[in-house]
């Protein structure tokens, strides 16, 4: 696509905060068979291309954009989720999202061609564990920032997994949150 047809598409505005100022065409990676490029603001191009200067306050946008037409908008929008998993809004809009399966395969193959030199994240017996997984607490956890304790040998199904190998993520009690995983066994 040119860059007028992009403007026309995105009514002159950021196609993920929905800003007008210094708009540049964003290619994303990896496309097979879809328009892979997207027409984004510097701020959402500098903090893409540097994740340690996100503002996480900013990307709450993606609220508003995961619902895009544009397969290219959806899958950015589900990347940038992904990044921003330790937060529980990220999360809940994640759950809520939906991809066709060779559009969560696109927004997936980032994350594989990222995660080709990190460890394996791994339970307490050495278990390499995965996204998905079902996983059992091996001791007694106060689970900081509320109020409850976490009981040895409750199972926490459906686990996500971070950037850190060394931590998970999984609902106990209805609330999302961060193990080691040094504490849990895989069931």
């Amino acid at each position: 696509m040119t860059e007028n047809e992009l403007l026309t598409r995105c009514g002159g505005k950021c196609e993920l905060c929905g800003s007008d100022v210094e708009l540049s065409i964003y290619d994303l990676p990896a496309s097979d068979g879809h328009e892979n490029e997207i027409m984004i603001c510097e701020n959402c191009s500098s903090q893409i291309a540097a994740p340690d200067t996100m503002d996480m306050n900013h990307w709450r946008c993606l609220n508003d954009s995961m619902w895009s037409q544009v397969p290219a908008v959806q899958v950015m929008s589900y990347r940038m989720l992904k990044r921003l998993i330790s937060e529980s809004w990220a999360q809940d809009l994640l759950d809520m999202l939906y991809l066709e399966e060779d559009l969560r395969a696109w927004g997936d193959a980032e994350a594989a061609a990222a995660s080709d030199d990190t460890p394996p994240t791994l339970d307490s017996n050495g278990a390499v564990l995965n996204a998905g997984d079902t996983v059992v607490i091996i001791k007694d956890l106060n689970v900081k920032g509320t109020s409850f304790v976490a009981k040895r040998g409750t199972a926490v199904r459906n686990i996500s997994l971070t950037n850190n190998p060394e931590h998970i993520e999984g609902r106990v009690n209805g609330t999302r949150i961060v193990i080691l995983t040094c504490f849990v066994k895989k069931s």
